[in-house]
């Protein structure tokens, strides 16, 4: 148990590191994370359901890396481009 949550809040710092180096992705990937956000929460909630731990524990990895970048798309310091 405690090696999941490990797992996931390790997905923060990797969440920031990958929207750092692929800043001028950010904007126009938009769509595709919000496109991963939807299918990381179904797998997550089917992992649930189904009783595959690590698998609903990857979509939640996926989900938290997906939204950190989806929030960093919107800040313009961050992606250094006019939106």
């Amino acid at each position: 148990m405690i090696l999941n949550i490990f797992f996931i809040l390790l997905a923060i710092p990797s969440g920031f590191l990958i929207a750092w180096l692929a800043r001028d992705e950010l904007v126009s990937g938009k769509k595709y994370f919000r496109i991963l956000i939807i299918v990381s929460i179904l797998g997550a909630i089917g992992g649930i359901f189904y009783d595959l731990t690590y698998l609903s524990l990857t979509f939640v990895f996926y989900l938290i890396i997906s939204l950190i970048s989806l929030i960093k798309s919107e800040d313009q310091k961050w992606t250094k481009r006019k939106l």
